[in-house]
Parts: C-alpha cells; structure tokens; sequence
C-alpha cells in the first residue's frame, strides 16, 4: 500500500523520533506506549547531524507499534533506511536554497531504485519563526515565514499544491519557543486539500488541540518525549483526538 494511502483515514498524534538521541530500547518502549495511546503515526528522522543507527530505531519502532504507519523525515538522502512504511519527501518550499528544494531529491533516486517497496509522499515543508534560529534554518541556510503572515503561508501552500504536491509540513523547529500560531494553521488548511501536519514547540494537550482545531491532520510532537520519556504520550495523544 502507498504511504499516502496508508494515512488516508487516520488522524491525531504523530511522534518524531530521532535515532541520534534515541536507542532501540528507548525507541521500543515509546511506541508500545504510542500503541496503547491511539498514536497515529510515528516519525524518524531529524534536521541535522548524526543520523545514529536509523535501521535499528526504525526497527525496533516496528516492533513496538506495528499497526502504526511509520514515515521517515530525512534531512538529506544519505539518511534514508528501507526499514520504514514510506518517507516524507520534503521539498523546503519556505526557503530557495535549490539543495532542499531539488538536490536532495535527485540524490535520493539510486536509493528508491534499490528499495522500490519503499514509496514517498510529496511534502512542502514550510518553516515558520518559532521565535530562535532553529537547526532546519541553521543548516538550510534560508529564513522562515513570518509568524504573523498567514497570507505569505497560503501562497506558498498553494503554490505547492499547483505543482502537484499531496502534503503540507508547517514546522515551527524543534524545540521552538512558540509553535506554529493557529491563524497560520488555518490558512494552510483552507489553501491545500492534502494532509497538513503542524510541528515544532508543541508541548502540551492545549497545544496539541489548538493545532487539531485550526486543521491539522497531523501534530508532530518530537524534543518532549525526550524530555519526559514519553509520560504525555497518553495525554497529547487524546487531545489530537478530541
């Protein structure tokens, strides 16, 4: 099944894990407890550095959650592992650098050739100021939307989906300050009929369902779980389902 299709009918919750800051045991026991919470979909990857052992987190996410659709979030091609349901193919349509909106992709072509089980979903990912530099602007080079431009993220949203794009990613950054504001959620809501997910300085249920109640399909919640082990899976994973 294509990974598009595998996320048609499930909203709510979705974790990003990254597998430098993640072992396999960690990874293990949160995604039996992201499987006991109604998690909707589990995430690998990060924006920069170290990739650690990717196989054996994606392996092991797998084992604890089977039933979850696992995604990978590459930040360049050479990250990509065959262990995973589909990959989120970000073009960073938020910045101009032709590395992140082209280069990365046609590096990763040798890569779906050898692994064609493994199927992509198209991603605008759209970085918005969360209130710091972030590691996605630091590495990418490019500056994010203004936070209180609602207008500016709608035109890049639709200009995504006029090339043909079937997803949108609003990301505030990891560990931002301010997640994305919701009249910036509601703009990319109303400019793509694709699957929206929102990420970046989300860290509580108040969050999580302002984010859900604006229009996203998908809430990322990633740099909490590694605060707190995941003991909030439960509680923000309700609250995406409210």
């Amino acid at each position: 099944m294509r990974p598009i299709e595998l996320l048609a009918d499930r909203r709510g919750l979705a974790i990003l894990v990254d597998p430098a800051r993640t072992s396999a045991g960690a990874a293990r026991a949160l995604a039996e407890r992201a499987s006991a919470a109604r998690v909707a979909l589990l995430l690998l990857g990060n924006s920069f550095g170290d990739d650690g052992d990717a196989r054996a987190v994606a392996r092991a996410l797998k084992a604890g959650a089977p039933q979850i659709p696992l995604l990978q979030f590459p930040g360049t091609a050479a990250q990509l592992v065959p262990d995973v349901d589909g990959v989120l193919l970000l073009s960073l349509v938020s910045g101009r650098n032709p590395q992140y909106l082209i280069e990365e992709h046609v590096r990763a072509v040798p890569f779906f050739a050898r692994h064609p089980h493994v199927g992509s979903i198209s991603t605008a990912y759209c970085l918005v100021d969360g209130g710091r530099v972030t590691s996605v602007e630091s590495v990418s080079q490019t500056r994010p939307l203004p936070a209180d431009k609602p207008e500016l993220v709608a035109a890049h949203v639709r200009a995504a989906m006029l090339i043909g794009m079937r997803a949108v990613y609003l990301e505030a950054g990891s560990g931002a300050p301010v997640p994305v504001a919701p009249e910036l959620v509601a703009a990319a809501r109303a400019a793509t009929d694709g699957l929206l997910f929102v990420g970046g300085g989300i860290r509580d249920a108040a969050a999580v369902r302002a984010a859900r109640d604006a229009g996203a399909d998908y809430v990322v919640v990633g740099t909490q779980f590694e605060h707190d082990g995941g003991r909030l899976v439960q509680d923000l994973a309700s609250a995406a389902l409210a």
